[in-house]
């Protein structure tokens, strides 16, 4: 068996050394690996790379944990249940540990997102129709939590206390207008949502003000929704 080894792992090309790939003996690539009986069972591909039929992605953060005995993952990182399954998949005991732990050492905590909305209409409401017009997305709940889930989309300049992070404002909001990843960034998090409420349309027949939207002003409306992480 050469030092280095080529590798085609769901179509995705890696170059590594047999030993990297025989760091843990009770891994499935030791297995595999090891011997002639376990590469055996392997198909190759046309350039004779061997062949694992795994997400070759995520097969990237298998090798770093190999190599260095550590979890290291990107700020944001999303994909961390996919992990989970890949690390199962090769026996990875270490690695599944470290996934856990980094899971269960967050603290718990409340966040609530809150956000003003209306339609956006075209010309004579015919034209060129937006289903949803948020003006910004509010951020509440412990500074420290906020920065974590929210990371560079937070937008902090509104908040005038600059004291510690154990702190709570109800000033901070976020950078972009899409509530989805928002909602998808808490959950990444390990937050839940616990409750949500909303108010009802504007409807009013009162004379909006000078450059308002008639019809974007009647269905102006205020939703908030509380996430926990236990």
């Amino acid at each position: 068996m050469p030092e280095i080894v080529e590798l085609n792992v769901g179509g995705v090309h890696y170059t590594t050394t047999l030993n990297t790939l025989l760091q843990d003996k009770s891994t499935l690539l030791h297995e595999l690996f090891a011997g002639p009986e376990g590469r055996d069972t392997l198909a190759k591909d046309s350039k004779g790379r061997y062949f694992l039929d795994r997400d070759g992605v995520l097969f990237r953060y298998i090798l770093d944990f190999l190599r260095d005995k550590a979890l290291q993952l990107p700020e944001g990182f999303r994909e961390r249940q996919r992990l989970q399954r890949e690390a199962e998949h090769f026996k990875l005991t270490a690695m599944l540990d470290c996934i856990r732990g980094d899971r269960d050492a967050r603290p718990p905590g409340c966040i609530t997102i809150g956000y003003r909305g209306s339609f956006q209409f075209g010309k004579d409401g015919l034209a060129d129709v937006k289903f949803r017009k948020l003006s910004r997305i509010l951020v509440c709940g412990r500074v420290a939590q906020c920065r974590e889930v929210f990371g560079d989309t937070l937008n902090e300049s509104r908040d005038p206390d600059h004291g510690g992070p154990d702190r709570y404002t109800s000033r901070f909001f976020l950078k972009h207008c899409f509530i989805e990843q928002a909602f998808d960034n808490l959950h990444d998090h390990g937050y839940r949502m616990a409750g949500s409420c909303g108010s009802g349309t504007a409807g009013s027949a009162a004379e909006p003000k000078p450059g308002v939207d008639t019809e974007e002003n009647r269905w102006n409306h205020y939703n908030e929704f509380v996430f926990i992480r236990d």
